[in-house]
């Protein structure tokens, strides 16, 4: 049976407590951290561990902490990027509140690896638990002398701060988080340079995603070969899946990288609700291709699932039954991206409003001959051409949708009306 790591402590009686976590084996990484390691050592450690970011990129952490330039002349931050807004993304949320301290320990050791003083949390603003928690959290950590001056007698400083976002998806985009943290309309800036070189106000910034910092303590702890050992080969160490749709079991599970996806579906998830026949799962968030039944083996990893076509992303598995409109999948995925866009460039800005147009006039029975054709050219002059992911992310649902379910689209046209 696979050992739970980053959900150790979920379900235990207030397991958001510093007092919980403590007595619970937290915080013991921190002063290995700091009176054990240099920051170099750190930096090689997080890297051999195989870590890549949580988030939905996959990038290495390790890679992305040595992007930080060196020497402690230099002022440099930490942003813990809790903007989690994805449609069916919902770990980072649960572990927000169910044990912010696991987090608090890997800020504090990330920021201490890259030389950062001074870290900021942003989070969504429609998490009002979640803002409580982190607030409640971050005083603990104070008063336990985790945080502020000299901490653990380190000589090593750091102070931590909670933003709260004004709920817009753009902004769990790195650039854009920076940009809403400094004060203005939260919009994506031009790359390069990255925010390794030019951050928050100008300076070094190391961002992160809240289930990446998550596995510092546990790396720290217990090393870097115990944590390559487990998942695969390029994907390595334990992942937190979210569930949703028709399966009984909705929630988060935590897995191994590499868990065939039929196991999480018809073993941790509980099968199909009322035996109905899996018709296609979006595997990775709202923003990942989708995968056809005949792939449910599929190995649940970032190599393996590129191979097959789509992305992890955000491990956000969304699953649906042979009753479900694909092309009404499509229109609801297509909302969401065309009143999130942040309206900076034209191709996302207009495109993704024609292709709702067009998805809610085929949902209403009214759509025409052209329209197919004419969705999916504006998907591709979307695709690749946005200032931001967040161009490819929209068209996504559409494009996957158009090459697995075509027919469904065309019935739409010719008979007026749903085949399901």
């Amino acid at each position: 049976m696979f050992e739970k790591v980053l959900t150790r402590n979920f379900g235990l009686p207030r397991s958001e407590s510093i007092g919980v976590y403590i007595a619970n084996g937290g915080y013991q990484a921190l002063p290995k951290a700091l009176h054990e390691c240099d920051p170099e050592q750190l930096i090689e450690m997080v890297t051999a561990s195989g870590l890549r970011g949580r988030g939905g990129a996959g990038f290495p952490a390790g890679r992305k902490w040595g992007f930080m330039p060196k020497g402690s002349d230099i002022e440099k931050y930490v942003c813990v990027n809790t903007d989690e807004g994805e449609p069916g993304t919902f770990k980072d949320r649960e572990l927000v509140e169910k044990d912010p301290h696991q987090i608090i320990e890997g800020v504090i050791i990330a920021s201490y690896a890259v030389g950062a003083h001074r870290a900021f949390v942003y989070i969504r603003g429609e998490f009002f638990l979640g803002v409580k928690r982190w607030i409640k959290a971050i005083d603990g950590a104070y008063a336990k002398g985790f945080l502020g001056k000299n901490i653990l007698g380190s000589g090593f400083s750091l102070d931590l701060s909670v933003h709260r976002g004004a709920g817009a998806y753009i902004c769990g985009e790195e650039t854009a988080l920076i940009e809403s943290l400094e004060g203005k309309r939260g919009e994506p800036r031009k790359k390069p340079p990255y925010p390794a070189s030019v951050g928050l106000w100008g300076k070094p910034t190391l961002v992160h995603n809240v289930e990446t910092l998550a596995n510092i303590p546990h790396i720290i702890n217990r090393g870097a070969e115990w944590y390559s050992s487990i998942g695969t080969p390029k994907s390595t160490g334990p992942k937190i899946f979210c569930i949703s749709g028709h399966v009984r079991n909705r929630g988060i599970f935590e897995l191994p990288l590499g868990v065939p996806l039929r196991e999480i579906i018809y073993e941790h998830a509980g099968g199909m609700t009322f035996d109905k026949k899996l018709k296609a799962v979006i595997p990775g968030g709202a923003s990942t291709p989708m995968l056809t039944p005949d792939q449910v083996d599929t190995p649940m990893a970032f190599e393996t699932l590129e191979e097959a076509g789509t992305m992890l992303g955000t491990g956000a598995i969304v699953v649906m039954n042979e009753d479900t409109c694909m092309v009404d999948v499509a229109r609801r995925l297509m909302r969401f991206f065309a009143h999130e866009s942040c309206g900076r460039c034209t191709p996302c800005r207009t495109g993704t409003q024609r292709m709702l147009n067009i998805l809610e006039r085929l949902e209403a029975g009214q759509g025409k001959a052209e329209d197919i054709e004419t969705l999916e050219r504006t998907a591709r002059k979307i695709q690749g051409l946005t200032f931001c992911p967040m161009g490819d992310a929209a068209i996504n649902p559409v494009l996957s949708g158009l090459k697995l379910f075509r027919d469904e689209y065309e019935y739409h046209v010719t008979h007026k009306r749903c085949p399901v």
